[in-house]
């Protein structure tokens, strides 16, 4: 990382990305000539949001690094849900409950298996703070059993949905536990989520100035915006292709998850191959947590828009992949320990719930 001024290519890729995002948008067919370009311009874009997260990373510290990275990701796919839950359509009903799912599947089972995987390969075993990331997946655990698992079992509206009483506690009770959460993280036991073993060179350079970590975070903030709106823009070929492919078209809900996620899964990777494993985790629980802690207060604001039924409630499918996921989760995070076992188990895991997405 430079910490006295930002690469060229850090500066350009951006604007860039927004530029080909302009090209575009709107359109449902893309063409031979387009779609390799968002397809490259979304991977530079991801590239680069990596990038401008460490510099401000490294001039605020962490965890407020993972932190910012983790909640603007968020924000940004919070909106792009509801604005496609307002436009309506059939698909809307599930639309949220689809995106949460498959965000924990991606983040607890996805990220923080690869991370596990690559910072074993290389160091053999990693150490990290179990206290810190078990109260976590702790909050996790409990945010996405009532958001997502109880609405299947209440019995004040129809179906796999909560009553209006029930969606206003859901939202305000995740938003609060969220609150709590980045308050104890960032304010009331920083010290808790810091990596355990800090070997990283790039960690004793001197901090980027001010001005250089405010453009990184202003670049960065367009990084994300690029690479949401680029992944929606490639939605449509990848919705023909999973027709062609004779898949279930919620199989595209989870590609899309997999590209907006994209920054943190690299960011988590780079971080596991440094020998920071407790970076790797603030990053994939950080953002299962601003997923339903923001999510779903959000659509629960904008249910009073929206016409027609929102079912949270998840299938007997998706509710044993998400028990098999907490306690594989508790297993690996009680330690404090990890080898390339635990992270096998977690791809092992994030495996099945992809191949039962493509075959159901």
């Amino acid at each position: 990382m430079n910490a006295i001024a930002l690469p060229r290519w850090a500066l350009a890729v951006p604007p860039l990305a927004v530029l080909v995002l302009a090209f575009g948008w709107g359109k449902t067919d893309l063409g031979p000539f387009l779609l390799p370009l968002v397809c490259l311009a979304l991977g530079g874009a991801v590239v680069a949001a990596v990038h401008h997260a460490e510099v401000v990373a490294h001039r605020v510290g962490e965890p407020f690094g993972t932190l910012i990275l983790a909640v603007a990701v968020t924000v940004i796919e919070v909106a792009l849900i509801v604005t496609l839950m307002t436009s309506g359509g059939e698909k809307a009903a599930t639309l949220a409950r689809d995106t949460v799912f498959a965000a924990i599947m991606i983040t607890c089972n996805g990220i923080v298996g690869i991370a596990l995987l690559v910072g074993a390969l290389r160091h053999r075993v990693q150490d990290f703070r179990a206290h810190a990331s078990g109260s976590a997946f702790a909050v996790v655990l409990a945010l996405v059993t009532f958001s997502l698992v109880l609405p299947t079992f209440t019995t004040s509206s129809p179906g796999a949905t909560f009553s209006g009483a029930q969606l206003a506690f859901a939202g305000v009770a995740s938003l609060v536990m969220y609150g709590i959460f980045v308050f104890v993280q960032t304010v009331r036991h920083r010290d808790y989520f810091l990596p355990k073993v800090d070997r990283t060179p790039d960690d004793h350079a001197d901090a980027p100035a001010t001005r250089t970590a405010l453009i990184s975070l202003g670049l960065l903030l367009v990084c994300l915006v690029a690479v949401v709106g680029l992944a929606k823009t490639v939605s449509p070929t990848l919705e023909r292709a999973v027709e062609a492919a004779g898949a279930p078209l919620s199989l595209v809900g989870v590609l899309i998850a997999l590209l907006v996620l994209a920054p943190e899964t690299v960011a988590a990777v780079r971080a596991a191959l440094r020998d920071r494993l407790q970076v790797s985790l603030n990053l994939a629980l950080g953002s299962a947590l601003a997923t339903i802690g923001l999510t779903i207060p959000a659509i629960a604001v904008a249910s009073i828009w929206i016409g027609g039924p929102l079912v949270l409630g998840l299938g007997g499918k998706e509710m044993v992949l998400l028990a098999l996921t907490g306690a594989v989760g508790t297993l690996t995070l009680v330690s404090g320990r990890a080898t390339v076992l635990q992270g096998a188990v977690h791809l092992m895991v994030f495996s099945s719930f992809l191949f039962l997405a493509v075959t159901p």
